[in-house]
């Protein structure tokens, strides 16, 4: 009888490691051509483990061709010398590296969750129920929106957290909000003039640049998008983040929401692409309404994802279409294939719906509000800002704020002395449009995927890039 150790598998699915193994000893010779193999229940009972877990391990074998089915009979060794190699030269193990080692021990650019607060656990167990459970369904085509659990899922999810009224037919899912972004862009066609907002997420101006759309940087103050600025711009569509701007932070007051509103009322053509992201990660007061759950003329596209809250690998982002938007994009956008696997998408419907997401978002805002205060007070009990050299600037959201300090340095010298010190910078400068010119310099600090016991020392050595 086959026997492997289970337990030695690690992070390997379970069929996959069963497969791996019996692949193992048929290239070693360990198991000769022609011999048979136990049953699926003989082999299943033997290593405690499912008998749908040995098929797939099976089906995998016999598809690769190491096996071969006959039907009444079982399962049979094929005959594979001339691909074996002699046991004795096995291939050294290594550590997989999913980057090189730059020397980096602070990235201040990355603004994604640490790995070890994702319930990966859960997730896998889902992911088993999603693949034992769900049937023909998920080897059928994926609607072009999404599966329709997912947009369930997310309707119900969105009217209770988010007080968004949305049915399941207005939400459209996509592999990352760039791709949905472009399907806009195409939707409105080249003649739409877009507006972005200056400072922000440039890599919108590219996307819109590449579909030959026209687009427009427009101008923040302290409540946020120019509502003059835009009208002045010619623009048609506005992307924005109202509820919280990146980098600074702002949230747009109702005064500047109603103005936003009133432009685009004025002109039947013009709709708000509304950027929710990061938007959940509010350490004070209520959440910010989002302007789809305000808006009353249909006029708002409502975007999120899940890069943030699980991770950006990921891919999973949304949008929701108002009803006469939704038409058009039926019309014009429905012949492309959905970009997101059902597995995937069933996967974390599951998550969703049984309310694991909810959980592990409390767990997330827990960990982000006491590692902004762990990186708070050493900043404010360094030389930096004891000096009066530095200041903070923060709005109590995200996972981010703004360091503004004092310094004759240059740009490349800060770089460069930063560098030395295993600390990657992020520049506020670099989401304008326009160079800006400053005195000093301002920094982005990404503190997500900073360890918790690293903050004082990765304090520390920012102090020393401006000793």
């Amino acid at each position: 009888m086959l026997t492997y150790d289970i337990s030695a598998r690690g992070k390997t699915p379970l069929y996959d490691y069963i497969y791996q193994c019996i692949r193992r000893d048929i290239i070693e010779g360990k198991l000769s051509s022609g011999e048979r193999l136990p049953s699926k229940r003989q082999l299943a009972e033997h290593l405690h483990v499912g008998v749908i877990t040995v098929t797939n391990a099976y089906a995998q074998l016999v598809t690769e061709g190491y096996v071969t089915s006959e039907e009444k009979r079982g399962y049979f060794v094929a005959d594979v010398k001339r691909y074996r190699q002699p046991a004795t030269k096995k291939t050294p193990k290594t550590k997989n590296k999913i980057e090189p080692d730059t020397g980096i021990i602070a990235d201040f650019r990355m603004n994604r969750p640490r790995r070890k607060l994702f319930p990966v656990a859960m997730w896998n167990k889902l992911m088993r129920e999603t693949l034992s459970e769900g049937g023909d369904a998920l080897w059928r085509t994926v609607p072009w929106n999404g599966l329709v659990e997912l947009r369930e899922a997310l309707s119900q999810y969105l009217r209770e957290n988010r007080g968004i009224e949305a049915t399941p037919e207005q939400i459209v899912i996509g592999a990352g909000t760039e791709y949905l972004y472009g399907r806009l862009m195409q939707l409105f066609g080249r003649a739409t003039t877009f507006a972005i907002e200056d400072p922000g997420y440039k890599k919108f101006g590219v996307i819109s640049e590449s579909y030959g759309a026209p687009w427009k940087y427009v101008p923040i103050d302290s409540a946020g998008l120019k509502i003059d600025a835009l009208e002045e711009s010619g623009a048609d569509v506005v992307h924005l983040s109202p509820a919280n701007h990146f980098p600074t932070g702002i949230v747009m007051p109702i005064t500047r929401r109603l103005d936003l509103f009133e432009w685009v009322n004025r002109v039947k053509k013009r709709y708000i692409i509304e950027d929710d992201y990061d938007s959940e990660f509010r350490y004070t007061g209520k959440f910010i309404l989002p302007l789809y759950a305000e808006d009353t003329q249909g006029k708002v596209i409502y975007l999120n994802t899940f890069s943030k809250s699980i991770a950006p690998s990921l891919r999973i982002s949304y949008m929701v279409l108002p009803e006469p938007l939704l038409r058009r994009y039926r019309e014009t956008q429905s012949f492309y294939s959905s970009t997101v696997s059902s597995f995937e998408q069933a996967t974390l419907a599951r998550f969703i719906a049984r309310g694991f997401f909810e959980r592990h978002l409390a767990r997330l805002k827990k960990y982000y509000r006491e590692q902004r205060a762990a990186m708070l007070h050493a900043l404010k009990c360094s030389p930096l800002i004891t000096s009066g050299r530095a200041v903070i600037m923060e709005r109590r959201a995200g996972t981010h704020f703004l360091l503004h300090v004092d310094t004759e340095l240059s740009r490349s010298a800060i770089e460069e002395r930063a560098k030395e010190r295993g600390i990657a910078l992020s520049f506020y400068a670099d989401y304008f449009h326009a160079p800006l010119n400053e005195e000093g310099v301002t920094l982005v600090i990404n503190y997500a995927a900073i360890a918790r016991d690293a903050i004082e020392d990765v304090v520390s050595r920012l102090c020393d890039v401006f000793e």
